[in-house]
């Protein structure tokens, strides 16, 4: 079962956020000041440089787990019948964790004897 992201794709989006957030906090001409004048406000751009980074971090990270795209549904976790099958597209579903909203993709099945509808894994 494929991941659907590769290591190197997933590296770049990661470092392209933490670029950005870099620049924002320490830009790189000279000629832009720095915020903040107290180790509090130095202690909040860290932290607000950290949670986007982290969460993108955990969204690539979950792109590149193995069973992150299945090719077939599997048995329904409901009945136990093995007349399913892969509904069309991926769903994207918000997770909440500590460093803010984890958006991450999901497959979904149904199955033909109960209608019941789950999210497919490898067995």
């Amino acid at each position: 079962m494929p991941a659907t992201r590769t290591r190197e794709a997933a590296r770049e989006r990661v470092r392209q956020v933490f670029e950005s957030a870099l620049d924002r906090v320490i830009p790189l001409d000279p000629g832009k000041p720095l915020r903040g004048s107290i180790f509090a406000d130095f202690e909040n751009q860290a932290y607000g440089v950290g949670n986007p980074v982290v969460t993108t971090l955990m969204e690539e990270r979950a792109k590149l787990e193995l069973n992150a795209s299945v090719c077939g549904a599997g048995r329904c976790p409901h009945c136990g019948a093995e007349r399913t099958y892969l509904e069309q597209g991926r769903q994207s579903m918000e997770v909440r964790s500590p460093s803010g909203a984890v958006v991450i993709e999901k497959q979904n099945a149904r199955c033909r004897a109960c209608d019941g509808s789950f999210s497919p894994s490898n067995a």
